[in-house]
């Protein structure tokens, strides 16, 4: 069986969305594992990022569990790709061995491409308060390298060229 891709650039918003339902549907799952985050709190951060990547300003992001010193224990990052090929995505899932560890975060790591990053603070801070953003971000204050865990691709979420690619890190 071949697998033929086209890419026709003509990805929308409705496409992004379809896209980040299966970064939803792990993010939930990775929420319910490890006890670590509230439905609630789940749905602000996806809140938050959707508008992030529905105005083309992400670049990744990242789901990591660090222990009390804030290093990273096991996380999942979603590479954002504008043109791709795929358009389809995988099923998600694949998130059971992530456990509910005594003395360990959830914490959402998100990686801005130039759109973000070329704007001023106050263009930053104006476009969050418009847009109604859910979730107080701040600085990254751990080494998301992750370095010391071994990487494997997983699932590819996509729509009309718009894809997530995930990989894991154990």
């Amino acid at each position: 069986m071949s697998n033929t891709y086209t890419n026709t650039g003509t990805y929308t918003v409705t496409d992004i969305r379809k896209t980040f339902e299966g970064f939803g549907a792990d993010f939930r799952m990775i929420a319910s594992r490890t006890g670590k985050r509230t439905i609630n709190e789940v749905e602000d951060f996806i809140n938050d990022i959707l508008i992030w990547a529905e105005t083309k300003n992400l670049n990744y992001v990242d789901i990591t569990l660090v222990d009390s010193n804030i290093k990273p224990l096991k996380a999942v990052r979603y590479k954002v790709d504008e043109n791709g090929k795929a358009n389809q995505s995988d099923r998600a899932g694949n998130n059971n061995d992530w456990q509910n560890l005594p003395n360990t975060e959830l914490r959402v790591v998100v990686n801005f491409n130039k759109n973000w990053t070329n704007q001023t603070e106050e263009q930053r801070n104006n476009f969050m308060s418009v847009n109604n953003f859910r979730c107080g971000w701040g600085r990254l204050d751990f080494d998301n390298s992750y370095n010391h865990l071994s990487k494997d691709d997983a699932q590819l979420y996509a729509s009309k060229g718009y894809e997530l690619k995930k990989e894991n890190f154990k």
